[in-house]
């Protein structure tokens, strides 16, 4: 039996237990009830050992003790039936797809109010089930990251095995990161080390420069916040390869949480940080000591922007010498740039220049 049969037999296998229990409840004369933890910032906890964010001992209840929570498990138990067929029939759905296929489901008890309810459905059974929703067959819409460098793989698709490179056999758009980035299998390579980039123009630029030829790197899109086969397949490419992963973004906070996510994972997929985050990965985008030194191109920061970074000193991600002495800076300055604005000094100078002394200075060339 293939490893693709055998997760999906045991994804079904442990969605029809959490219905079992569901039945037994019912049988044992108990009011049913679905136990999770309380997924609240207040019951976030950043792990110092393994460095991600992970739920506290806080939990709360799906319970039939009300009509409110009695229709929480009413779409439970529907949409574990579907999740379950759809095993069966070696099919798969997108997150959009079952809020609309609630639509016709012969209970109205049962259909989806809005997509957040459905999505937050399926995150509750990933949690209680210890199942992610990839292995459910569930697809978010596209997120269209990509990889491009020195990888060959083999992915599993619905026409068999292909075997892929991700320089020689794709064009310059990369090869498109899989839903499920678990059903891809390393094959060789000669990457030195990963980059995560989180813009599409600068992720052009570094490949039209060669810089993933030039030095053995696999470039990562991110397409701004990384989606969670983004994370995973860079998580991945750590753990396998030993290689070690650096991320480029924009200077400002909210490309600073970018970089957070891929590290250190996120609140609202706190239950699977182990799974999705690499805390081994640095920061590479611009700083504002950059901006500085350079006297790049910016902008003022906003009022959302100064809020943010006053936030981060207080988010234990952010709570290091480094971290503090860049966000107090850029707090001093009032300014933030983008990867693009390294282009006033050349179209060449992120890969001649900036990103070399850069890398050779954190030791990773």
């Amino acid at each position: 039996m293939s490893q693709t049969k055998l997760k999906d037999d045991l994804a079904r296998e442990r969605l029809i237990d959490l219905a079992a229990e569901f039945y037994d409840q019912f049988e044992g004369g108990e009011v049913p009830e679905m136990t999770l933890p309380t997924r609240t910032k207040s019951n976030i906890e950043y792990d110092e050992e393994s460095k991600v964010w992970k739920y506290g001992d806080r939990t709360s209840s799906r319970s039939a003790n009300s009509v409110r929570g009695a229709r929480k498990l009413l779409k439970a138990a529907y949409t574990i039936e579907f999740l379950a067929r759809q095993l069966d029939e070696g099919r798969s759905s997108t997150l959009r797809e079952l809020y609309y296929l609630s639509e016709s489901w012969d209970s109205e008890e049962a259909h989806f109010s809005d997509q957040d309810e459905s999505n937050q459905l399926v995150e509750d059974l990933e949690i209680v089930s210890h199942v992610t929703r990839e292995d459910f067959h569930m697809r978010p819409e596209e997120s269209g990251a990509t990889l491009m460098g020195p990888l060959k793989l083999r992915e599993q698709t619905r026409r068999g095995e292909r075997e892929i490179h991700c320089q020689e056999d794709v064009g310059e758009g990369g090869y498109q990161i899989p839903n499920n980035p678990d059903t891809i299998e390393f094959l060789e390579h000669d990457i030195d080390f990963v980059l995560c980039v989180e813009t599409g123009g600068m992720r052009d630029r570094l490949v039209e420069n060669g810089f993933d030829d030039a030095y053995n790197v696999l470039v990562v899109h991110l397409k701004g916040q990384p989606a969670r086969a983004t994370r995973r397949i860079t998580k991945r490419l750590h753990d396998e390869l030993d290689v070690p992963v650096v991320v480029f973004t924009d200077g400002d906070p909210w490309s600073y949480r970018i970089f957070g996510s891929v590290a250190y994972g996120s609140i609202k997929s706190a239950h699977l940080s182990e799974y999705l985050a690499t805390p081994e990965a640095e920061f590479i985008g611009i700083q504002p000591q950059d901006i500085v030194d350079y006297d790049l191109p910016t902008d003022p920061l906003s009022d959302s922007d100064i809020n943010a970074l006053q936030s981060e000193l207080d988010d234990p991600r952010f709570m290091t010498d480094y971290w503090e002495e860049q966000i107090e800076l850029q707090l001093d300055i009032g300014k933030k740039a983008e990867q693009q604005a390294l282009a006033s000094r050349g179209l060449d100078f992120v890969t001649d220049t900036y990103l070399p002394e850069r890398l050779d200075a954190m030791g990773v060339i």
